[in-house]
């Protein structure tokens, strides 16, 4: 069997981290929803920077675009490029939606990085958006910066579905994880006695970007015992994260909202490309594999599970050695709340970064255009 379908028989959900239109219009999205069994779509700037901005599939809907109207902002253009893409995949990915009840079958768009710290303006972008695409399998991704938080909240209460992005450690999974709880708290306030039409959450947890910053200050120690922990504290990380997740949603915290229908903010595992070679090309997948999960994959490692991923359940083994390996950095002098909080803030600068570059190659189509068609 697949391996991409036995996972799905561990609990977990594999969802693509990629879209463009190529991916739509070519049918491998549909593809690999049919064979593969894929149950979802993650976006985020830099997958829409690479996207639009490198080859010329997106040429033509700009050209209509600005027929239309040549005075449209860049960030106009975009929004109207994205939200294309998003509808066409939520429609593909539909079937899945209806047939797990609203379980799986979403697609992903993120509100703009340079609102990351603005929560009124989080509040307002994320309703936008979801009033644009107006699909039901839709998710608006929300940074879990501090201004984030209560942005989360209050979107969930309106009944937005949100996908929590940019979380690296366990007190920004605590603090999501309450985000979320307080916001279906709001919505059933909200509904006055009536029957609650309640939104669905995941809350992505970053993987490989811990590895990346820890594993060099472990080599800086040069100690045996040292470098022995390379590898190991990102999963280390998440399966604590997990671990915390059950105890939160399965237990008395979240008791009353299920009996009454609400479904668990399921973790999700970002960022499970494997970017050292020295590691697995399915490190991130094969030791991140347990119930009510998300792992969302480039399509490179996509591939790569297909081909030789090994499947069983991993998250819920050896706790104690992942608690141990994470005390054991105090040791080495590494600081992984420090780590975890620049990660965040590097993340958010990063995806600004690659917004900015988008929104600087449409300027220059839409000029190369309105050139040529003034010629």
């Amino acid at each position: 069997m697949n391996p991409l379908e036995q996972i799905l028989q561990c609990g977990q959900s594999i969802w693509l981290d990629s879209i463009s239109r190529n991916l739509i219009n070519s049918g491998e999205l549909q593809r690999l929803v049919t064979e593969d069994k894929l149950r979802g779509v993650t976006s985020n700037p830099t997958i829409f920077e690479q996207a639009i901005n490198h080859g010329s599939s997106y040429d033509d809907a700009l050209r209509a675009l600005l027929k239309t109207d040549e005075q449209q902002t860049d960030k106009a253009l975009f929004e109207a490029l994205a939200v294309a893409d998003i509808r066409r995949a939520t429609d593909v990915l539909r079937p899945v939606y209806d047939a797990t009840q609203g379980g799986d079958g979403y697609v992903s768009l993120e509100v703009s990085p340079h609102l990351a710290y603005d929560t009124d303006g989080t509040i307002a972008e994320a309703k936008r958006l979801w009033d644009a695409v107006q699909r039901p399998n839709l998710m608006i991704k929300i940074p879990a910066t501090p201004a984030g938080i209560p942005a989360i909240s209050q979107s969930i209460a309106a009944g937005v579905n949100i996908n929590v992005t940019l979380m690296f450690s366990l007190r920004h999974y605590e603090d999501v994880a309450r985000a979320y709880i307080r916001g279906l708290s709001g919505r059933e306030e909200a509904s006055l006695g009536k029957k609650v039409s309640w939104p669905v959450s995941v809350a992505s947890f970053f993987v490989s970007r811990v590895d990346g910053i820890v594993d060099p200050l472990l080599e800086k120690n040069e100690s045996p015992a040292a470098l022995a922990l390379r590898g190991k504290i990102a999963i280390a990380n998440a399966k604590l994260a997990y671990q915390r997740f059950h105890e939160i949603f399965h237990g008395e915290d979240f008791a009353d909202l299920r009996r009454k229908g609400a479904k668990a903010q399921r973790p999700l595992w970002g960022s499970t490309g494997t970017k050292n070679p020295a590691y697995s090309d399915v490190l991130y997948i094969e030791q991140l594999i347990g119930p009510d999960t998300v792992n969302t994959v480039p399509p490179k490692t996509l591939d790569a599970f297909r081909d030789h991923g090994r499947v069983r359940e991993t998250l819920t083994e050896n706790i104690q050695q992942a608690e141990a390996d994470i005390a054991q950095l105090q040791e080495f002098g590494i600081d992984l709340d420090a780590v975890t909080e620049k990660l965040q803030d590097d993340g958010v600068d990063a995806f600004a970064a690659s917004y900015d570059k988008l929104l600087a190659a449409l300027k220059t189509k839409r000029e190369e255009i309105l050139t040529n068609h003034a010629a």
